[in-house]
């Protein structure tokens, strides 16, 4: 007889979707997803790969529309005031961490939130189109007026999203696989992001680089389109909703959790001394720039030590948070500080190297160090809280964090005026601090 007869039954091949999602995660038999109820378990492959696949395609965008690169070069086409410039990074950052407590009160009247970042990333694809038009047909203040406005409704929009992907994560992925799947998003954009910092690099000088920006800021609009799409098909459950909250009375609430939640208050401190690996990376670049020469071809190789940085180091990271998102950050603390007192001191002596691969390389390891800082807190605070709990969590942070990113960036910007050693090494200390501090938190996966 055959194995028919005997009742056994031939096995089913498994979706192609759980076979790659057993790949990227490592893992083969469930045993990870304990957190989460049997419904959103049996979703966690198809899931996985569909928020791999749209936050990648957000991240490719960030690249292409960089506020670091391509919109000072859109200002510049435009003939737009330089003081402008000034403040594309801190408007782009800034503007979408601060009314996360308002817009938090709003998202947690609602018991299913992936349509919250659907929603914010068709505004910020339509955005990223605007000031792709307004680089091709505005001028002067009136255009550079354009793009900041465009570039404040993007990042309110931005906001919105980043509060709506921690929850949606923590419904759908398991607290174990949540850095996996962080590693793979950066490495995976870093990939893309350094083939077009190498088509860039080997542009001809003949084109015309307003242009090329504006294209670049019409496909990072099409790639939102894209991600808002793909996002939508997330199978997400109802969750727990707290409607009837007023604004207000959010923001109150949000930040009694600062004085309650001692373990809370502390990761705050470590996340806002850890904005020093982020900070510092405008000065290694003013550095290399001051060495090397303000070639188009010198920033195009800093992007692609970004991107690889990325591609490198973001696995690494996300497998290493999954065991202590807690080592990660006081691991990502001290690297930054040790890396920062030793460019820094040599700058500081002038004894930097006139080798361009110095100075890339030293890009390179402060992208490892930052990415490792951004696996590990956004891991943590993850896995640190769940529910409509985590919800209010990541709006305080976020909040809170945009403040510190203005009061730091005003801060080094009185510094700078020392010299890109100084800011440096102040930011170093920052890290160094973050880093120490790190030490005295709680471990959350453990729990």
């Amino acid at each position: 007889m055959n194995g028919a007869g005997n009742g056994d039954l031939p096995r089913m091949p498994k979706p192609w979707t759980s076979r790659l999602y057993e790949l990227l995660a490592e893992e083969d038999d469930g045993r990870f997803c304990r957190d989460l109820d049997d419904r959103a378990c049996r979703q966690v492959p198809g899931n996985f790969l569909l928020q791999l696949v749209a936050n990648t395609l957000t991240k490719i965008g960030d690249a292409l529309g960089s506020a670091k690169t391509t919109l000072p070069w859109i200002l510049a086409g435009m003939g737009a005031p330089l003081a402008l410039a000034s403040w594309l990074v801190p408007v782009r950052e800034s503007g979408s961490l601060l009314p996360q407590l308002l817009l938090s009160a709003r998202v947690r009247g609602l018991p299913i939130r992936k349509w919250v970042w659907v929603g914010g990333s068709l505004v910020e694809g339509a955005c990223m189109a605007g000031m792709g038009l307004a680089g091709l047909y505005a001028s002067g203040l009136a255009g550079g007026l354009m793009v900041i406005g465009l570039l404040v409704l993007f990042s309110l929009a931005r906001g919105a999203c980043s509060l709506a992907a921690k929850d949606v994560m923590g419904k759908t992925i398991p607290k174990q696989r949540r850095g996996r799947l962080s590693g793979w998003m950066a490495a995976l954009s870093g990939l893309v992001a350094g083939g077009v910092s190498l088509w860039l690099v080997f542009q001809s000088g003949d084109n015309e680089t307003s242009r090329l920006a504006a294209a670049l800021l019409f496909a990072a609009g099409g790639l939102w389109v894209a991600a808002a799409l793909t996002y939508g098909c997330i199978r997400e459950y109802p969750g727990e909703t707290s409607g009837g909250v007023r604004a207000l009375d959010a923001v109150a609430d949000g930040f009694r959790n600062l004085k309650t939640d001692a373990g809370f208050r502390r990761f705050v401190m470590v996340r806002a001394l850890l904005v020093g690996s982020a900070l510092s990376a405008p000065f290694y670049v003013v550095l290399g720039r001051e060495a090397l020469g303000d070639s188009i071809r010198v920033l195009g190789w800093f992007i692609l030590a970004g991107g690889l940085a990325d591609v490198v180091s973001a696995p690494f990271w996300g497998r290493f948070a999954d065991r202590s998102s807690r080592r990660v950050m006081i691991a990502a603390g001290v690297s930054g500080a040790l890396l920062g007192a030793v460019v820094a001191g040599m700058a500081l002596r002038e004894a930097l190297p006139g080798a361009a691969g110095f100075f890339f390389l030293n890009f390179f390891l402060l992208g490892v160090i930052h990415g490792g800082a951004r696996v590990g807190r956004k891991t943590y605070l993850v896995d640190y809280a769940s529910g409509d709990r985590r919800t209010t969590l990541v709006a305080v942070a976020n909040t809170f964090i945009g403040v510190v990113l203005l009061v730091m960036g005003g801060l080094t910007a009185l510094l700078s005026l020392g010299g890109a050693p100084v800011a440096i090494a102040a930011l170093a200390v920052a890290s160094a601090a973050g880093g120490l501090l790190a030490v005295g938190l709680k471990e959350v996966q453990a729990d």
